[in-house]
Parts: structure tokens; C-alpha cells; sequence
């Protein structure tokens, strides 16, 4: 059912895509495939993005609740609710579309490794032409089938910019005094080693990939840069509205 209903499709969507676009360049046919991807998976990734803005802006005053609530879990979980519901928030939404995304990406990857090699082809479609050769050749100077650091090092710095721009940033420290806050260091320095521990492993895996594997996380980082980006601006331009009514 893998092989079929995900896999195949998109193996095919793929040469497709490397027969049509002009110059016979796998780069390109893999920028248009993750293109195409990012916009089938533009509807759940938003509801995905959403969802994890909110919760990060809730989370001083969940910090809050756990403080007022330390010794009572039971009040914990329904002050949680509460606050939850009146923020209109829901902690599944974040999680639901990535799960969704899973099998649609690995079948992804499989194809990219598939893509790069001509025993692939048998898994043509009829009406898809079948290459004489792939050029594995990106921009004339790009192996696609060998590890490219500098590409890796791109995917790491774009994964910095995607996680730095879902970080919430915590109120001033008198601020968070005031509201009865914690001040949860122990929680910032994670958040903070993650931010950086995240690109390292991205650059580490990107530079033990193929070269096509690496130029797909890059593009997808790219693509979802500028959705993170559309989708905030857009939730900001809606709660300015809100207050001014």
C-alpha cells in the first residue's frame, strides 16, 4: 500500500518532472517536487504552525498555573483545560498534521534515494518517459549523488532561522515577577540548546547524505521560512484587528 498509493506517485511525479522541465536537471526537478509537496501540505503545516505559535505565547502563563498549582496535578490539568479553551487553543492540533506529513515525507526520501539511481526506473509508470540517463549534475558543479557540506551548512543555518523564529520570546524580568511567574532558567537554557543543538545535527546528517537528499532540506526549509513568516504576520495583522474592536 506504501509502495503504491505514496511512493510511486511521486517517483514518478519526480522523472516526470525531470523530463519536462527544460535542461534535464535533477536539482530543478527536485526544487519543483518539494515545491509542489509544500503546497499540498500548505493547509495542515498552517494549522501545525498556528498551533505551536499559540502554545509558545501561552506558555508564561501556563508557568503560572504550575506554579500556583505545584502540589495539586488535578487543579493543574484543569486550569490547563480552562486556559486552553479560553485561549482557544488546542495542544493536538500542533501535533495531529505532522503525523500526518510522516508517511508522505518518508515515501519522499525513499523516492530522492530511488531518483538518483537508474535501477529506480522500473517502477515507470507507462505513460512517463524512461530517461536514457539521469543527470546527477546540479548547475553543472553540483553532484547530487556525493555528500555537499556546504550544502548541509545551508540546511543547518536555515533550521536555526525556522526554530529561532517558533521560540517564544519571555517577558522582561520584571514583568515576570509581577505576573507571579517563574522564572523557569532551567527551561530557557533547554530551549536555548536545542536552538543550536538542532542546525549542528542538521549540518552533521546533511553532510552524510547525497548531495539531492541534502538540496531537498534545504528547499523545504526555505519553504517553510517563508510560510512560518506569511502565517505569523498574518496572526499578528488579526489580533491588532481584534484589539482595535
Amino acid at each position: 500500500m506504501f509502495h503504491t498509493i505514496l511512493y510511486q506517485p511521486l517517483f514518478n511525479l519526480l522523472i516526470w518532472l525531470y523530463n519536462t522541465i527544460p535542461g534535464h536537471d535533477l536539482g530543478f526537478a527536485i526544487i519543483a517536487i518539494s515545491l509542489l509537496i509544500r503546497i499540498v501540505l500548505w493547509p495542515l503545516s498552517r494549522v501545525s504552525l498556528k498551533s505551536q505559535k499559540s502554545l509558545q505565547d501561552l506558555q508564561p502563563k501556563l508557568d503560572a498555573l504550575k506554579e500556583q498549582f505545584k502540589d495539586d496535578k488535578e487543579g493543574l490539568a484543569k486550569a490547563m483545560m480552562a486556559l486552553y479553551k479560553e485561549e482557544k487553543v488546542n495542544p493536538m492540533s500542533s501535533c495531529l498534521p505532522l503525523i500526518i506529513q510522516l508517511p508522505i515525507l518518508w515515501a519522499l526520501y525513499r523516492v530522492l534515494q530511488d531518483g538518483m539511481s537508474m535501477d529506480g526506473l522500473v517502477n515507470l509508470y507507462s505513460f512517463v518517459a524512461r530517461p536514457e540517463s539521469i543527470n546527477l549534475s546540479f548547475l553543472g558543479f553540483i553532484n547530487l549523488a556525493e555528500p555537499h557540506i556546504v550544502m548541509a551548512v545551508i540546511a543547518g543555518i536555515l533550521q536555526f532561522v525556522q526554530t529561532k523564529m517558533l521560540m517564544a520570546k519571555r517577558p522582561p524580568k520584571k514583568i515576570r515577577k509581577e505576573s507571579g511567574a517563574r522564572d523557569e532558567d532551567m527551561m530557557a537554557q533547554m530551549n536555548t540548546s536545542m536552538l543550536y543543538f538542532m542546525p549542528v545535527m542538521t549540518v552533521v546528517i546533511g553532510a552524510s547524505l547525497p548531495g539531492g537528499l541534502t538540496l531537498y532540506w534545504v528547499i523545504m526549509n526555505v519553504f517553510a521560512i517563508i510560510q512560518q513568516f506569511l502565517t505569523f504576520k498574518k496572526k499578528k495583522v488579526e489580533a491588532v484587528e481584534v484589539i482595535k474592536t
